[in-house]
């Protein structure tokens, strides 16, 4: 079987992609750019937060760090399920098993409305109380519950757009996410204009603004993909035509290849949410500078992560076309090219450190303060390439549980570290920034290892 056969027309390269021993460079991007600016595009949402906070104080934008990525952390539980849902349509997809595509679909909606329903009410209703033990300054506390009471709202939302991600990149129609991105993010700087300074009869909300406005981006993005795939996406061909019933069997293959993922992002962006919260008992000033680092880290990261999920997407469909062989063989390439593209981005950052960070804030003290942190994240790609790139192999074969079982393993090794580095050993905050070469270091040893010996190849889903 040939790549044409599973693969959109407008996929299709000039040669069968599987005669090579690989794909090629021009046949990953060709993949691999739409979902690096639907990424991109998504990450805006929480740097626009940034950059217009920054603005604003201190206070709110070490907030919003805060907040945000404990909004993240609930949200991930959702995108989780949509990953192992991503990984079930690419397999249907290789497999040439369309019409199922759209009953895994529909299944994702219904479960992840249900699920946004708990987690909206759990999170109104304690989100206060949590925050209030976590976070020392009263201050902040006050502010991040502020942001994230409305923040929450985006749930409903947000848990639909993740299950149409996951049609579009399982189906390989990745250039549909970049459309829907440039629209939300443009929503989103329009409604934060207007809402956190208060423009055109608005009043100013400050925080709670960035979080209604975030909300609302969401929001029109979710009637962007609605609309779209009504106009453009043959419907009749993926089984999206028509709204099937509840199907508890269609629904526990998902989870059992969605829940692991599920407790994976939980678990991971939980040891995230606690590396802030340990910072921030460094002082406001830290906690800002860890706010700005980790805004701007957004950038290589994405580039990262957005060859990991073609890598995994390709080998889910490498898979279901019986093409094992050549899995390997994408891993590499994919690699090679994520280090071809970050190379030039790091070393901007690293010889223009002033330039990007004015971005977030404007001024100088706080700027220069976080020139050291840059450095050392910049310094941390090194293994946090090929370390997502693994990861995300090991959860694109189908075996999710091995996934969490492994980065559970990296993250009790993380979480150990920042203990001790920043509780017992108080260090600068540029150090506490070193944990990131740990965690990458643990999962790209563990993730190499059970791609090269683990029995993915007898995995069925």
């Amino acid at each position: 079987m040939t790549y044409q056969t599973f693969c959109p027309k407008y996929f299709l390269p000039l040669r069968p992609m599987f005669n090579s021993t690989k794909f090629t460079s021009k046949e990953i991007l060709s993949i691999t750019y739409p979902i690096l600016i639907s990424i991109l595009m998504e990450q805006l949402i929480g740097m626009t937060d940034t950059a217009f906070l920054g603005r604003v104080g201190e206070i709110e934008l070490g907030a919003s760090a805060l907040a945000g990525v404990y909004y993240l952390a609930i949200f991930m539980v959702a995108f989780g399920f949509s990953i192992g849902a991503q990984i079930i349509i690419g397999r249907r997809n290789g497999e040439q098993n369309f019409t199922r595509i759209g009953a895994v679909f529909y299944q994702g909606i219904y479960f992840l409305l249900i699920l946004a329903v708990i987690l909206f009410s759990l999170s109104w209703k304690f989100s206060d109380s949590v925050l209030d033990k976590l976070i020392e300054s009263p201050r902040i506390c006050k502010a991040a519950v502020s942001y994230i009471n409305w923040r929450v709202c985006g749930f409903f939302f947000s848990f639909i757009g993740v299950m149409f991600r996951a049609f579009f990149v399982g189906t390989t129609q990745t250039k549909t996410l970049t459309l829907n991105s440039i629209v939300m993010v443009l929503s989103n700087v329009i409604f934060n204009y207007i809402l956190i300074f208060g423009k055109f009869g608005f009043p100013a909300l400050g925080i709670a603004g960035a979080a209604i406005g975030s909300s609302l981006a969401e929001l029109v993005s979710v009637l962007f993909f609605v609309i779209y795939t009504i106009r453009k996406v043959d419907t009749r061909k993926y089984g999206l035509n028509y709204l099937p019933k509840f199907e508890a069997r269609t629904l526990k293959r998902m989870l059992n290849i969605s829940v692991w993922i599920m407790i994976q992002n939980f678990v991971s962006m939980s040891t995230w949410f606690l590396f802030f919260i340990a910072v921030e008992h460094l002082g406001e000033r830290p906690l800002a500078i860890t706010n700005i680092i980790r805004n701007v880290s957004s950038f290589p990261f994405m580039i990262s992560i957005a060859f990991a999920s073609t890598c995994s997407t390709l080998i889910s469909n490498l898979i279901g076309a019986g093409e094992n062989r050549y899995v390997w063989g994408t891993i590499k390439q994919c690699i090679r090219i994520t280090y071809y593209f970050m190379t030039p981005v790091l070393l901007f950052f690293i010889l223009f450190p002033t330039l990007i960070l004015r971005i977030y804030t404007d001024s100088a003290d706080l700027i220069d303060a976080s020139i050291p942190a840059l450095m050392v994240l910049c310094s941390a790609y090194i293994l946090t390439i090929p370390s997502n790139i693994f990861f995300q192999s090991v959860s694109g074969t189908g075996n999710t549980r091995t996934a969490l079982g492994l980065e559970t393993i990296a993250l009790v090794i993380y979480v150990c570290y920042i203990s001790y580095m920043i509780f017992y050993l108080k260090v600068d905050v540029a150090l506490c920034w070193t944990s990131e070469h740990v965690y990458s270091f643990c999962i790209l040893i563990l993730t190499y290892f059970y791609m090269k010996k683990g029995d993915w190849q007898k995995r069925r889903i």
